[in-house]
Formats: C-alpha cells, structure tokens, sequence
C-alpha cells in the first residue's frame, strides 16, 4: 500500500446469500459519507444463494472514469471457489482475505487467512459474516474510517440487527488490530 494513497480498488467475492454485495454498497457509503467518488458493480451467479457473488468496489478523490477494478489493492474471499478464481493476484503483491472455515489453508507473503464464518457463527449471528470481513479490511487498509462504517449500519439496522452488527465491525477490526488469537 501506498503511503496517503488516494484510490483504492476493492474485490468481494464469495457465495450468494454471504452478504458481499451489501458490503459493497455499505462500503461506497462510508467513502462517500467522507466525500469520496464512489463506484461499486456487483455480479452474481444465476442462483442467488450459493452461486459466485462479486462486487467491486472503487474509492477515490477524483472522478472515477473506468468502473471496474483493474488493479486491486485488496481482495476478500470467502469461499475456496472465490479463493481459487482470485489467489493469482497475491503473485502480485494484491493483500488477500480469504475465510479459513470454507476455504483450505494457504501460505504466501499477501495471502491472510481468518474464520470470518466460524467467528460470526460464535458471535450468534452467521449473517454478520460479511461485517466482521468488511471491518478486517478497513483496519488492514484505512479506505473509509470506522466511524463512517458505523454510520452507515446505524442507518440500515434497528434494534438486535444493530447492535450485532455493530459487534460484527468490532470483531473484525479488532482482528487486524489484537490479532487472531482470541479466536
């Protein structure tokens, strides 16, 4: 990564139902919420639960003239079939998320590995999944700030969904920033 940098191209990928395009959009509104240009795609299998599910996100200062990601700065996968589509770029020098509970374990220089699923599962709420990997990526690469993301699920979620959700974010990031081994 790239000291002060300005853009930042994102790929989430996994299985429908995981929420990754959600992410998508929630992250574009934390960057535009900080008065970023904004352009997030999404694309998905012909079935909407378990088929590829992608969405791309693109954050930067300027206008956004291509709208899909060239060069990723960082990629989250959450399933094997996602890994396997994706883990080429990690030759590249791209960080790579991928989930430990569904994918099988890789070694490599920009490839981290986290249970995302197993941990959103212990937290009671496996729809949350997409959160918890969201708030990893946010703290590993500073795209929006926290505070935006929190935001912007206050928005979404009333009640029990928030506060979960709100524990999903924290969870995650605190995952970058105390390290995996309170899980």
């Amino acid at each position: 990564m790239k000291e002060n940098q300005k853009r930042y191209e994102v790929i989430l990928a996994g299985s429908g139902g995981q929420g990754l395009v959600l992410s998508g959009i929630m992250l574009g509104e934390a960057a535009i919420l900080e008065g970023k240009v904004v352009v997030q795609t999404q694309s998905y299998g012909i079935a909407s639960r378990g088929g590829l599910s992608l969405a791309e996100v693109i954050i930067d200062q300027e206008e956004i003239i291509y709208q899909q990601v060239q060069e990723p700065d960082i990629i989250l996968t959450l399933t094997e079939e996602a890994l396997e589509k994706y883990i080429p770029y990690a030759e590249q020098q791209v960080v790579i998320f991928y989930d430990t509970t569904l994918a099988k374990a890789r070694t490599g220089a920009c490839l981290t590995g986290y249970p995302f699923t197993r941990i959103a599962s212990d937290l009671g709420n496996l729809g949350s999944v997409n959160i918890l990997s969201l708030g990893a990526m946010i703290a590993k690469i500073p795209m929006v700030k926290k505070e935006s993301l929190v935001r912007v699920i206050q928005k979404r979620f009333k009640g029990k969904a928030l506060e979960m959700n709100l524990q999903a974010l924290e969870t995650g990031t605190d995952l970058i920033r105390k390290g995996e081994q309170t899980w």
